[in-house]
């Protein structure tokens, strides 16, 4: 019935993604025959085979009992197959996608204080459960007040020993529920808390990952992760002190009609002290906001000297500059300890006026309710202790309020740091998710020009030439001459660019990004390895693929052998930095990594210059059985590397001056040949060095 073709069955996971690729909202599930009679749905509903092939369904026929489903590999036109229950069941054991459309979203969603409403609006329903449990907690606080002046009032005068047994049992069962509800919301917090930071977290990730890469080119590493870390404290804010705010309005709200109940003089007294807080926090947030980003400004100085420090300690150790950098760390930390001193300064301010405007709010309910009963005979001792307890209560929240001016002003320089990475330029996305063509590896340049953001000078101008599928090409030229710009363009790194650049016919900004790239195999000349076992840096994440195939890239680029004589062989770790790697160790790694996916392209950008002429001649031993089948750019300074190209491309401040193979150039290309015969003449005409001065040996 609908069986899988042969080839490796995309994964769930896989089919999820492609959807989600698609614009549709995706979940798997697990359905039984009685639901699937009662799922009526305008979208496709998939159900994914035991074999690893799927169906789509099409249709429920309740009263035959039976289901439509059609093959997705088929043409639309085609009919669907009905089938029952024991059949289906046969070839199906309930996994399912359900799709439907996704909400259309503005360009991308900006990190901002909607967004993180939004994600908290998500979780509506928890939150609800915490605002009630808040709110019947908020009226249990109002019992032991309430308690006191029943007892003063009614039990004390009366000698009414049923109602203070009464009382008595009433607060004991209050005590019960507040430990419950209690538990039971901070449970529901901290619920909300883990999925808003999951969600925040992936979010960021994936922003961070949609990053042009010539935005990290252009921004000092350093001041990146400081601004992205300022996630942390604004999760830590969402899920803490936001969360206690809007609890301990919950309880102004259900306090004060209560306290207006009692005496409407007393609470007004309490607004007004309330307003005053208030008033004081507006006042202050200027130049809190003002001094706050002064010391934002000034840590993420600090944080970038000491992750560029660490970074390249070696060359620090190397210049012997540790006395230097701990010179310029000593300045950055001055400022950033000066700005923090004169936030401390101002934001105390606030703080310390609210702790008096409460401490005069509480000693004024006091002596006010204390004449009124002595003066004008209102209220009485149990009604005025009532309305003390409600006030100490209802001031802890008023007061935790206008502390707050410390947070928000600290959240509010974190969003605005963590905006200006999160909610910079993605990459561009071609139009409909952009066209999967099958690729041979044909390149086409025409007429292209291109200019690096914030530059005038163009880096190319008018290249065109053409690369038939299964060539090797070298690009040659002076240093700057737009060797590496060509491989950048290729790989979709940049759009800006006027002409057409095209691979098989198709133009590739209309090709998807993702499946572009993973055309293409990269080395470059200074390749990372990530910390883990030498078969996870050669699979590289990539789903499906196995030791056998890392062991199979490994031997195309020669890596084999020196993995073989490793203790562990492939489960070898990368250590940090792969410092237990020699250069032409690491290169090898990365070509195998390159070449693990059998890409069209293959690209060496430099992958050999930097490697001892042992370990450039057995990568080059291997360049011959590399490109079999493939295109393959070869970009190097080093023309002895490139004599066997098919053909070499010629480059001069961003032209192309010449194409063909190496015999011809030499013979027709003046600046080919000069550059020839620079890294040659020494060989051809050996000239006897002069003798090397003798210096003077100290004693």
């Amino acid at each position: 019935m609908l069986p899988r073709e042969a080839g490796a069955p995309p994964t769930e996971a896989a089919l999820l993604a492609w959807a989600r690729e698609g614009g549709l909202a995706a979940k798997s599930a697990t359905l039984t025959w009685r639901r699937l009679m009662k799922l009526q749905a305008p979208t496709p509903i998939v159900l994914l085979l035991n074999d690893g092939g799927a169906a789509l369904l099409m249709h429920a026929d309740r009263r035959r009992n039976i289901v439509w489903l059609r093959d997705p590999s088929v043409p639309r036109d085609q009919d669907g197959v009905a089938v029952d229950e024991l059949r289906l069941r046969q070839v199906w054991d309930g996994k399912a996608l359900l799709l439907r459309p996704q909400a259309k979203k503005a360009e991308g969603d900006q990190l901002g204080l909607g967004f993180l409403l939004r994600l908290v609006w998500f979780e509506r329903s928890i939150m609800r459960d915490v605002l009630l449990a808040s709110l019947v907690l908020s009226f249990l606080a109002t019992l032991p007040a309430l308690a006191v002046m029943v007892v003063l009032s009614k039990v004390f005068t009366y000698r009414n020993v049923a109602t203070l047994d009464a009382v008595i049992a009433l607060l004991t069962l209050a005590v019960f529920w507040e430990v419950l509800l209690n538990y039971a919301r901070r449970r529901m917090i901290n619920m909300v808390g883990v999925r808003v930071d999951a969600k925040l977290n992936t979010f960021i990730f994936a922003r961070v990952l949609g990053l042009p890469l010539d935005y990290f080119e252009r921004r000092q590493l350093g001041a990146i992760m400081h601004q992205v870390g300022q996630i942390g404290k604004i999760r830590d804010f969402m899920t803490g002190k936001m969360l206690a705010t809007i609890l301990d309005l919950v309880t102004v709200a259900v306090m004060l009609p209560l306290m207006l109940y009692l005496d409407a003089t007393l609470t007004w007294l309490v607004v007004a002290g309330a307003g005053l807080c208030g008033l004081v926090i507006v006042l202050f947030l200027g130049p809190v906001r003002r001094v706050h980003g002064r010391w934002q400004r000034a840590e993420m100085n600090r944080s970038t000297v000491l992750l560029e420090t660490v970074h390249g300690i070696r060359t620090v150790k190397s210049l012997a500059m540790e006395r230097a950098q701990r010179d310029v760390f000593d300045v950055v930390t001055a400022e950033a300890a000066e700005a923090k001193e004169q936030l401390g300064y101002i934001s105390n301010w606030p703080q310390t006026i609210a702790t008096v405007v409460e401490a005069l709010m509480t000693r004024g309910v006091l002596m006010v309710g204390a004449l009124m009963a002595l003066i004008e005979g209102r209220g009485d001792l149990g009604v005025l202790l009532a309305f003390m307890m409600l006030g100490n209560r209802l001031a802890q929240p008023l007061a935790n309020i206008a502390r707050l001016i410390d947070d928000i002003e600290d959240v509010r320089g974190a969003l605005a740091l963590a905006s200006d990475v999160v909610n910079n330029r993605q990459e561009a996305v071609a139009p409909g998710l952009g066209a999967r063509p099958v690729i041979a590896g044909a390149i086409r340049f025409e007429k292209v020009d291109y200019a690096y953001p914030g530059t005038r000078s163009l880096a190319l101008e008018g290249v065109t030439f053409e690369v038939p599928p299964g060539t090797t090409v070298g690009l040659v030229g002076r240093s700057g001459s737009g060797k590496s710009t060509i491989t950048r363009l290729l790989q979709g790194f940049a759009t800006g660019y006027e002409g057409q650049i095209a691979i098989d016919g198709h133009e590739i900004r209309g090709i998807n990004l993702d499946y572009l790239r993973r055309q293409f195999g990269v080395v470059l000349q200074d390749n990372f390895l990530f910390r883990g076992t030498i078969k996870d840096n050669i699979i590289a994440g990539r789903p499906g693929l196995t030791l056998a195939d890392a062991v199979q890239a490994a031997r195309l680029a020669g890596a084999e052998e020196f993995i073989e004589r490793m203790p562990a062989g492939y489960e070898t770790m990368v250590e940090e930095g792969s410092a237990n790697l020699s250069g032409g160790q690491k290169q090898r790694l990365a070509i195998a990594r390159a070449l693990i996916t059998d890409p069209r392209i293959l690209i060496l950008d430099e992958a050999t210059s930097a490697l001892d002429p042992e370990s450039e001649a057995v990568v080059n031993a291997n360049i011959a059985r590399i490109a079999q089948g493939r295109t393959m750019l070869v970009v190097s300074h080093r023309l002895s590397s490139l004599t066997e190209m098919d053909q070499i491309i010629v480059l001069d401040r961003g032209r192309v001056m010449d194409m063909g193979p190496h015999r011809d150039l030499v013979e027709r290309c003046p600046v080919y040949r000069q550059l020839w015969l620079q890294q040659t003449r020494y060989m051809d005409n050996p000239r006897t060095a002069a003798p090397a001065p003798v210096l003077a040996q100290g004693n």
